[in-house]
């Protein structure tokens, strides 16, 4: 079956549209996602998915952009067993993150912090849940003129996890 690039375009630009609705009706609510607690006043929002694995088959680009694909994606293990996952890309003229934690432990909470060029961008809590026992935290970020420093800085009992992407 063929698609024409106008029903493509189309096709796409609902998903989007419905992507940022249900995004600015988080904002609204001040949280998307039961268990994760947000002490932004800078707004983006806030994401726990049970499971945590929000990728298709291949998705990850072993954190080089790829194809046309603006995504860069970097992932990494924390002090103590528990791994990250950091995915900047950029969507209307702004760099959206995405970060995760799995420690394989639901129930465990986690103080997390984004930094954007050095600049804390947002911090929280966010609860591990499922049955991977991860938390995202999504936000938007301003795309600044040149390199930006993304760094996702969780903490737990000790533990400390910290990636960073340079988009």
């Amino acid at each position: 079956m063929t698609t024409t690039p106008s029903i493509t375009r189309t096709v796409t630009g609902a998903a989007r549209a419905l992507a940022l609705t249900l995004a600015v009706g988080g904002l609204a609510a001040g949280l998307v996602g039961a268990g994760t607690a947000s002490a932004s006043a800078q707004g983006g929002l806030v994401s726990q998915r049970s499971g945590g694995d929000d990728d298709p088959a291949g998705d990850d680009h072993g954190g080089t952009r790829s194809g046309g694909d603006d995504r860069v994606i970097r992932t990494g293990s924390c002090s103590d067993g528990a791994t990250w996952k950091l995915k900047v890309k950029t969507d209307d003229g702004r760099l959206e993150v995405e970060g995760e934690i799995d420690s394989n432990v639901a129930g465990e909470r986690w103080r997390w912090m984004l930094r954007h060029d050095g600049s804390v961008s947002d911090r929280g809590v966010g609860t591990t849940a499922g049955r991977s026992g991860s938390f995202e935290v999504e936000r938007r970020m301003v795309d600044l003129a040149g390199t930006d420093a993304v760094v996702l800085r969780a903490v737990r009992d000790g533990q400390v996890c910290r990636g960073v992407v340079n988009y």
